[in-house]
């Protein structure tokens, strides 16, 4: 199969929709982002692409806390929204109809309707361009049970979470396999 060489640019790779959930009490605010991921497993790491100009960088930079609130599905129009609107100009919560919930661990609220919420300490921030790559440890997560399946773990056909191309949002596909099932015994 032939290929077609390009130059450097952002590659159409499928990532989650989170709303990042920054700041507490009237500063509380939401921001919608796709460049997050997961950078490190013992210790837990996340980090998130954020463009310094946007209302929540430098909240999160006050409180060096954020919490990565994944919404499934039904959120869409609701990630959309905040992701286009300030929060110097709205208060997202009450615009987008979400509601701040407290967290576990921090005193930046989680998103109550967002079925998974990742509470982060910031560690360590790092400009890389247009954005800049903020690191958080991982300092409790809140699952929503009945999107659990037995085993305890997150059933992603109960989740439905967002997925982000770019310019497209999708949803998850088909199950494909259990990790390891190539080489099992």
């Amino acid at each position: 199969m032939a290929k077609v060489a390009k130059g450097p640019f952002t590659p159409p790779l499928a990532v989650p929709v989170v709303l990042v959930s920054c700041g507490h009490e009237e500063e509380a605010n939401i921001i919608t982002i796709a460049w997050t991921g997961v950078l490190s497993s013992k210790p837990p790491h996340l980090g998130i692409g954020v463009r310094p100009e946007r209302h929540s960088y430098p909240l999160i930079q006050k409180t060096g806390e954020f919490v990565v609130n994944i919404p499934s599905s039904g959120l869409l129009r609701q990630s959309e929204y905040c992701g286009m609107v300030s929060g110097k100009e709205v208060g997202k919560f009450e615009a987008a109809g979400l509601t701040p919930a407290p967290a576990s661990a921090l005193v930046t609220p989680v998103i109550a309707e967002c079925p998974v919420n990742i509470e982060c300490r910031l560690v360590q921030t790092i400009p890389l361009g247009t954005h800049h790559l903020l690191v958080g440890e991982v300092v409790a997560v809140q699952i929503d049970e009945e999107i659990l399946n037995e085993r305890g773990r997150i059933d992603y056909g109960k989740f439905k979470p967002i997925l982000f191309t770019g310019d497209e949002y999708w949803g998850l596909g088909e199950f494909l396999g259990a990790y390891g099932f190539t080489v099992k015994k």
